[in-house]
């Protein structure tokens, strides 16, 4: 059991806080616009560029590794909520995405 709260795609409110922890090849490809990028592994050092009392959905490409960033983010008092399903169920819900790399967006 864990005690975060984990939402589906739909239930992302509009102007809710995206973090995306997937890897740099993954974020150029396609993204969520106005997302916040820190790759799963860097979260630690780069804490400080979340602010502590919003409330942070965290984001993959299906759900594990937003799954354990969720999960260590409220270890430290954060308010995180995994996006269950990920940028896949993202694309699949016909949400805008945006890319880097001056390609149609796509989900890696």
């Amino acid at each position: 059991m864990s005690d975060f709260d984990s939402v589906p795609v739909n239930d992302v409110p509009d102007d809710a806080v995206i973090l995306d922890v997937r890897e740099d090849y993954e974020w150029v490809a396609g993204h969520a616009e106005g997302a916040l990028h820190i790759p799963l592994d860097q979260i630690p050092a780069r804490l400080d560029e979340l602010d502590p009392d919003a409330d942070v959905y965290v984001i993959c490409r299906t759900g594990g590794r937003s799954f354990r960033a969720a999960q260590w983010l409220t270890g430290q008092g954060y308010t995180a909520i995994n996006v269950s399903g990920g940028m896949d169920q993202w694309l699949e819900s016909g949400k805008p995405l945006v890319s880097d790399n001056g390609l149609k967006p796509m989900v890696l």
